[in-house]
């Protein structure tokens, strides 16, 4: 009987052993992600989720362009911030976040801003593969417009913006007023912005190459709202 026992619980602990996860989740883009601390509103939703789901994360910083090809070339498993929309045949989670996209400008630019379209007037910098992640009439306006850019690192949309050399990012309103005290001694941040609230708030999934690891992302996802543990986490963050 002890010896049957002790194999069934030598069988079991083999059963729970967690698998790893090549996550990549984008660079430094805080409050959603501190890069090399671990931590972050969208990493700690991640990574809790995906304790729940028996996964140990093994995560990548790179820029999202880099990331997307990785996923297709099957280096890494699973990619975060994405969505359905990102032109990248994946299987995609249940939304496990939303981003609040804003156009800005400097105030004393005076520009009238109320829909998508109206952006293709101006020089114009977004996070990479925005046009695909914003929706269609974002999508049809970056295509439109030759003096669309999308850059890397996040930080780079706040220089521009402060030191004039673009007329409008489209950033997220929290990433975009952390990395102001980041930027503080490179430009005037004084400087009064218009935010234009075009867009609606932006659903992002987690990406992953095989739908086996997904449904098990979504079933952690589904008992991290259900302990409460979501909303703790967000708790954490609630000050951004």
């Amino acid at each position: 009987m002890q010896w049957t026992l002790g194999i069934a619980l030598l069988w079991f602990s083999f059963s729970v052993v967690a698998e790893p996860l090549r996550l990549g989740i984008g660079t430094h883009k805080p409050p959603y992600v501190f890069q090399d601390e671990a931590r972050g509103l969208e990493y700690e939703i991640v990574a809790a989720t995906a304790k729940h789901a028996g996964f140990t994360l093994q995560v990548l910083h790179l820029p999202m362009e880099r990331l997307h090809w990785l996923l297709r070339r099957g280096e890494i498993d699973a990619i975060a911030t994405t969505n359905d929309r990102s032109g990248i045949q994946a299987f995609y989670s249940e939304p496990h976040i939303y981003y609040q996209n804003v156009a800005v400008a400097l105030r004393a630019r005076n520009y009238k801003i109320e829909r998508i379209a109206d952006l293709s007037n101006f020089s114009v910098s977004a996070f990479q593969r925005a046009r695909f992640l914003l929706g269609n009439e974002f999508q049809r306006m970056a295509q439109n417009n030759p003096r669309y850019r999308e850059e890397a690192q996040q930080i780079a949309r706040n220089r521009l913006l402060y030191s004039g050399r673009i007329e409008v990012v489209v950033a997220d309103i929290r990433i975009l007023r952390y990395l102001n005290r980041e930027v503080l001694h490179q430009v005037d941040v004084s400087q009064p912005l218009a935010e234009y609230w075009i867009f609606a708030p932006t659903p992002y999934q987690v990406g992953f190459r095989r739908e086996a690891q997904r449904n098990r992302f979504n079933q952690g996802l589904a008992a991290i709202h259900a302990s409460g543990e979501y909303r703790a986490i967000e708790r954490r963050y609630a000050m951004y």
